[in-house]
């Protein structure tokens, strides 16, 4: 389980490749770095990654088919920045909101508006995720716990503050680059159970 609450940005520092699967190495700020072990839990861009080895501040993790193939993990280069979060334990809190880092699609970014020292990036919508993306909702972009601006028929915007936009990748983003996307379990609950009932409700009634 993770919140949402990025911790900081490692580097990866060596990729291995192989057919659908992939092994790359993270070098991980100091303070995320301590009493890390094999079989541990980091979100790399919110998606979560199983610790295969450490050496002082570099973990390894492997990446399957799967995750190659629903993230922008597979991207990745040597050098390439990463949002990280570590799993979090019984008793932090929950600044962002309970992330599972099992990413459901990726976005694209199509425009970013600078308004002062605050900005709104829009991103595709992709049809399959439009209802579960609702104004004020929440969502997770790249392992950030985010509350969704407006929503119209092909796209949705987030606001980021300085903060976010220092702590983590968003700072850096530009249109075109893709963004992992994790939407709220709670949401997605509530709409495919009214999805469910109305449909069998509209059976009985046919």
């Amino acid at each position: 389980m993770f919140t949402g609450i990025v911790q900081g940005m490692g580097e990866i520092t060596a990729v291995t490749e192989e057919t659908n699967f992939r092994t790359h190495t993270v070098r991980l700020p100091a303070h995320m770095a301590g009493n890390l072990q094999t079989g541990a839990s980091v979100a790399h861009n919110g998606c979560c990654l199983t610790v295969t080895a450490v050496r002082g501040c570099e973990a390894t993790f492997d990446l399957m088919r799967e995750t190659l193939e629903k993230t922008n993990l597979g991207r990745l280069k040597t050098g390439d920045a990463v949002n990280l979060e570590r799993a979090a334990r019984f008793g932090d809190e929950i600044g962002g909101h309970v992330m599972s880092g099992h990413i459901i699609a990726t976005t694209a970014i199509t425009r970013i508006e600078q308004s002062g020292r605050n900005r709104t990036v829009w991103f595709t919508l992709p049809p399959e995720l439009s209802p579960y993306i609702l104004t004020k909702g929440f969502i997770g972009l790249d392992g950030c716990s985010l509350t969704i601006g407006e929503v119209d028929a092909n796209a949705f915007c987030i606001h980021l503050i300085p903060e976010t936009l220092s702590a983590t990748l968003f700072g850096r983003r530009r249109p075109g680059d893709l963004i992992n996307v994790e939407i709220d379990a709670q949401t997605q609950a509530v709409v495919d159970t009214v999805t469910r009932i109305l449909a069998q409700s509209n059976g009985r009634n046919a």
